[in-house]
């Protein structure tokens, strides 16, 4: 797994990270239940402070990408490969709704009028 971080971006490096691993997930390079690195030794690699990187894991922990096990560090969660690309769709979804200037609201009226 090949994990990205432009130091420069505007984006903050968490949500590089967990970009980077949803990514890696979506596209089939890391499986269900493959063990992920440790924080300490993504940190290290990635020249970022450690709590970066358990911020990226915790986000994708409450995304239910991956689980986080004492002891056994992350593992990617079983339905993770479908969830991921769930994710990057709407956060397509919301970037685009706010291209145009679209409210919260009537980006949720447009969704529930989908899924009814």
């Amino acid at each position: 797994m090949l994990i990205r971080i432009d130091q420069s971006s505007a984006v903050p490096l968490y949500e590089q990270f967990a970009a980077s691993v949803r990514g890696a997930i979506a596209d089939g390079s890391v499986a269900a239940g493959e063990r992920l690195p440790s924080a300490r030794d993504l940190a290290t690699s990635l020249d970022v402070n450690i709590h970066t990187v358990l911020r990226g894991y915790q986000q994708l922990r409450d995304e239910g990408l991956i689980e986080l096990r004492r002891g056994r560090g992350a593992v990617v969660a079983a339905d993770a490969s479908a969830r991921a690309s769930v994710v990057d769709a709407v956060r397509g979804l919301v970037s685009e709704a706010r291209r145009y200037g679209m409210s919260a609201a009537d980006l949720l009226d447009l969704v529930k009028k989908e899924l009814a």
